[in-house]
């Protein structure tokens, strides 16, 4: 079997790096690019201007594919493929970790740039796995054993304030979609299930409050851990160019697409590979939540 003789370079102090040595249509084993996320987080590869089936062949050779999103259609020839142009309702000017608002969340996602704007455009990273190591070991503690509820913002989730490229009827059928969708219970910290490590599992776009917490203390502690890992040192921005391959964990970290280009062309396309249930420290597991009262907020 043919391997690519990757190199991986840091970008920051902390997580993330860029990858060269090779395209990724060379790779025929997927376990080399798992590997590298699991170590980096993030993955940028640039140069490689993977054509949709090209996209789907190397996210399937790291593992299932998941429909493009809940409530939102995917591409009509591959449904796995999630459309995101910012002319049509496709910004995400928000952090937030993909799909939380399931049970079963995804483990990774590959992005392909298919048009860039000539400035903005960037989309941040922050890496939940540091930012975990980095809290107090009172506060680490305390939120090991504690469960929030998450559920999908349908109109929050496509731009902050709202992204009036989507027509109204168009947000009022996604509104609608999600309502049906049952409110989920993650462990507010998850361990990895390849590395061990511990992450932070909370995130501003699904995550709507601390289970079994007063409001103040869930306020209060949620934007304790925002501001936590919002922080620069724990974050990455990349500038995209066209060709531009960027992989990331979605179990260890949150991303935020940064609206300042105005109405300039920006698109992407977003593959998700299938996750598993979120496990805590504490043993505490994903899940639907049952009581009604827990999901008041």
């Amino acid at each position: 079997m043919f391997t690519v003789a990757f190199v991986a370079t840091p970008i920051t102090g902390t997580f993330g790096a860029e990858i060269t040595g090779g395209s990724l249509n060379d790779v025929e084993d997927g376990s080399v690019l798992n590997d590298l996320l699991c170590e980096h987080l993030v993955l940028v590869f640039r140069g490689q201007h993977l054509t949709h089936a090209e996209q789907s062949r190397v996210a399937r050779l790291m593992g299932e594919v998941t429909p493009a999103h809940p409530v939102v259609p995917g591409h009509p020839d591959f449904p796995e493929i999630l459309e995101l142009d910012a002319n049509n309702g496709g910004k995400n000017a928000r952090w937030h970790t993909d799909v939380t608002f399931v049970a079963t969340p995804p483990a990774a996602s590959v992005l392909v740039a298919d048009a860039v704007p000539p400035f903005g455009g960037d989309t941040m990273w922050a890496d939940a796995r540091s930012a975990y190591d980095q809290l107090h070991t009172a506060l680490s503690d305390a939120i090991d054993q504690l469960d929030a509820v998450h559920r999908i913002a349908p109109l929050a989730y496509w731009g902050e304030p709202f992204d009036t490229a989507l027509g109204r009827e168009d947000a009022k059928a996604l509104f609608d979609h999600a309502a049906t969708l049952p409110l989920i219970l993650h462990p507010m910290v998850r361990v990895h299930p390849v590395t061990g490590r511990r992450s932070i599992f909370v995130n501003p776009g699904f995550t709507t409050h601390v289970s079994g917490c007063s409001r103040i203390e869930s306020d209060h502690l949620l934007r304790l851990l925002y501001d936590h890992l919002a922080q620069p040192e724990l974050t990455l921005r990349h500038r995209w160019q066209l060709g531009d391959v960027v992989m990331w964990d979605n179990r260890a970290t949150l991303h935020y697409a940064v609206d300042d280009y105005g109405a300039v062309d920006r698109r992407m396309r977003r593959i998700t590979l299938r996750g598993g249930t979120a496990i805590g420290p504490s043993g505490s597991e994903s899940r639907v939540v049952e009581d009604p009262l827990v999901g008041i907020r």
